[in-house]
């Protein structure tokens, strides 16, 4: 399999995912609310930890798509950036992947 129908399969995955659980807590709460969802995200010392984990996670792929893509003069960097703010680095990694295998295919 090449690995840039894995990065689009992990794109799928990375948006279903994540969006599913935010569709259950828009209709548990009724809308979406910053200030309980920040609450729930940081209800435990556990789940404190996984967000940090993945705030430094997140900050590393930002890095990484800018500095990889600029480095291999990729375009459009900004849709997989606009994703890890709007989705999250579950869909914003694997989709710069997969940008990145189309690049590096074109080459």
């Amino acid at each position: 399999m090449r690995m840039k129908n894995v990065y689009l399969g992990l794109c799928v995955f990375g948006f279903l995912l994540p969006v599913s659980q935010l569709a259950l807590f828009v209709a548990d709460t009724g809308g979406f609310d910053f200030h309980i969802f920040l609450g729930q995200v940081f209800a435990s010392s556990g789940s404190s930890m996984i967000a940090m984990d993945l705030l430094v996670t997140a900050l590393a792929s930002l890095v990484l798509i800018v500095v990889e893509g600029r480095r291999l003069g990729m375009g459009r960097l900004w849709v997989p950036v606009a994703c890890v703010f709007l989705v999250g680095m579950s869909l914003g990694l694997p989709l710069f992947l997969y940008m990145r295998e189309l690049h590096l295919e074109k080459k």
